[in-house]
């Protein structure tokens, strides 16, 4: 298998926490709140900072009950769910992202189209897996650290939705970590998967977004700090993998099998 990127290594990890960042951030805010952007829509920059945009489609894949919804939602800004309901059918979020590449400097907006659907509808239809594979740029596989066989299932969700599409991205996101204390995947198990299958693995926590001072409204900001690890990863790895596939960057030597 092809070496991943090292974390760090196309995109500035913290930049959005500079001051520089902070004012590429504000087109996705609005009074410290998320903006929501349609399929059609975009963040407007002033023209002194006006920058190119790298659209990417995303399918979220996973057994129902491991937080698919609530990760895309968390991802958009968006109240997550407190209750969990089966997602019916496909649905599709925007999220943008501003992110500095460590090679020129160059700022690059990141516009992630994600695609979820639930796990009884791609069961029930034929025409939904093959919809949500289509031209699909990168696979999010979720496993929940309280459900042991959603984990189990990961080599099977692998196989079965990117199984014939090997030069595509693929993520493996634990869900719930905040709850690690009850976890039903230990560390060791963790490692293991890794040393098997060389995928990127982060974790994502399940707790309610912090609130402004209203007690009501997310505050869109925090919200962008607790999630900007995923969406740089995710950026990392795709921006990575266009560059390869434009013959801009070596393609890495596969690993010689042990």
């Amino acid at each position: 298998m092809a070496r991943l990127p090292a974390p760090g290594s196309v995109i500035v990890p913290d930049w959005h926490e500079s001051a520089e960042g902070k004012e590429y951030l504000a087109c996705i805010l609005r009074k410290n709140r998320r903006r929501v952007f349609g399929l059609l829509e975009r963040p407007v920059l002033p023209p002194p900072v006006a920058i190119d945009t790298a659209s990417y489609k995303i399918f979220v894949s996973g057994k129902s009950g491991v937080g698919k919804t609530a990760l895309v939602a968390k991802l958009a800004g968006l109240e997550v769910p407190v209750v969990h309901h089966e997602t019916t059918g496909i649905q599709t979020t925007v999220v943008f992202w501003p992110a500095k590449l460590q090679a020129s400097d160059r700022v690059v907006m990141f516009r992630f189209e994600f695609w979820d659907c639930g796990e009884s509808a791609l069961k029930k239809f034929d025409h939904m897996l093959p919809a949500c594979q289509e031209k699909t740029d990168a696979f999010l596989f979720l496993f929940s650290f309280t459900d042991r066989a959603s984990f189990e299932d990961l080599p099977g969700q692998l196989a079965r939705v990117a199984g014939e599409a090997p030069g595509v991205v693929r993520m493996v996101i634990g869900s719930k970590f905040d709850q690690y204390m009850h976890t039903d995947v230990p560390e060791r198990d963790l490692t293991a998967f890794r040393q098997a299958w060389e995928l990127p693995l982060l974790r994502v926590k399940s707790v309610p977004g912090r609130r402004l001072a209203d007690g009501r409204t997310l505050d869109g900001r925090a919200g962008l700090a607790d999630i900007a690890h995923m969406l740089n990863g995710l950026a990392e790895q795709l921006w990575h993998q266009d560059q390869v596939a434009a013959g801009l960057l070596p393609n890495p030597p596969e690993d010689p099998p042990s």
